[in-house]
């Protein structure tokens, strides 16, 4: 088999593809949905994401939920209702793929409505106000 027909495994997803279609990255051979998850990720404790975030939803009027997509409602909603919940917890009840509900967290506390709180038992997400 030739080069140019080659097909190796992405080191994360593992999905086939040709290895051309793979890319390089600190050691690792991935593919382009893994490499754009992996650089997409949206940082929860950014400071100017958070003060960026509170003027445009104050100049909006936005309160608590207003303004949300419907999912990061929901997720903030479920935290409220249970007065906390664990990352686990909420990917088990949203069933979202980890990178996507980091990033959900990361939105919902660059609006101040969530924070990390560390508990006896583990880290929960919870309402900002607690």
């Amino acid at each position: 088999m030739s080069d140019e027909n080659a097909i190796q495994k992405c080191d994360r997803c593992e999905r086939e593809f040709p290895v051309e279609d793979l890319i390089e990255e600190g050691g690792v051979r991935i593919c382009e949905d893994c490499y754009i998850s992996a650089h997409a990720r949206i940082k929860a404790c950014d400071p100017w994401a958070v003060r960026s975030k509170k003027i445009l939803r104050e100049k909006a009027g936005l309160i608590g939920a207003e303004g949300l997509t419907e999912v990061q409602r929901k997720i903030y909603e479920f935290i409220i209702s249970k007065g906390g919940a664990r990352r686990e917890e909420i990917a088990k009840e949203f069933d979202l793929p980890q990178d996507e509900l980091e990033n959900q967290f990361a939105i919902l506390r660059h609006c101040e409505l969530v924070k990390g709180q560390k508990r006896e038992d583990g880290i929960y997400i919870v309402a900002f106000e607690e």
